[in-house]
Order: C-alpha cells, then structure tokens, then sequence
C-alpha cells in the first residue's frame, strides 16, 4: 500500500483544516487506517485511528472533541477533519496504514506510511 497525505498548511488558532491520504493498492476495505504526527523534538505520536469499515473510530484526548477521522473505502481515501486549531497541534501529520489486526494506537503497528504533511498553527 502507497500512502500520499495532503492537506497541510498555516493556519490561525482557531481555524480548521481538513488533511486527506490517498491509498494505492488493493484491498484498502481492508486496511486500518491511522493519522499520527510529529512535533520538532518530539516522537511521533497518535491522533486518531479508524477501523476498515469505518465503524470504529478512536482518538487520542487531546484531539478528542476536535477532530474527525473518516474514510471513503469506495474512493481510497482517508480524511482528517481538525476544527479549533492551537498551535499545539502544529505538527507533520503522516497516514498510515496497518494491513492486519486491529485499530492500534501504537506507530509500530502500522506496516506503511505516508510522505506526512506539515500543518503550522499560528497563536
């Protein structure tokens, strides 16, 4: 599976930005799907993750309540809506993918991932 994330670019706190993953290959109905991003100096971490019917969704707490994952399993895409930006949350955001097992919050677990694309929160 070939991930391509876009999406990304400045923004005032407060504002919304909607990041998409483009998936190549087959079976993507198949595939769990993840968002996660890396701060300056930071390890990467989860933001959210989204079961391969898209039944299931779960969130790290610091997005909760602010951010959307979804999927379109018909097109191979993959979004992450972001309302109520803080510059907390000024990060390269990567896609990725895990072609077996369960919704995981840990980046191990994920088999692919995207190029990432950079969103900048400004205060």
């Amino acid at each position: 599976v070939q991930l391509q994330a876009s999406g990304g670019g400045l923004m005032q706190a407060g504002g919304s930005l909607r990041l998409s993953c483009a998936a190549s290959g087959r079976s993507f109905s198949n595939i769990v799907m993840g968002w996660f991003r890396q701060a300056p100096g930071k390890e990467r971490e989860f933001v959210a993750t989204i079961s391969a019917t898209g039944s299931g969704t779960y969130y790290d707490d610091s997005v909760k309540g602010r951010f959307t994952i979804s999927r379109d399993n018909a097109k191979n895409m993959v979004y992450l809506q972001m309302n109520s930006l803080n510059p907390e949350d000024t990060a390269v955001y990567y896609c990725a993918a895990r072609q077996r097992g369960w919704t995981s919050r840990v980046p191990r677990d994920y088999d692919n991932w995207g190029q990432g694309t950079l969103v900048t929160v400004s205060s």
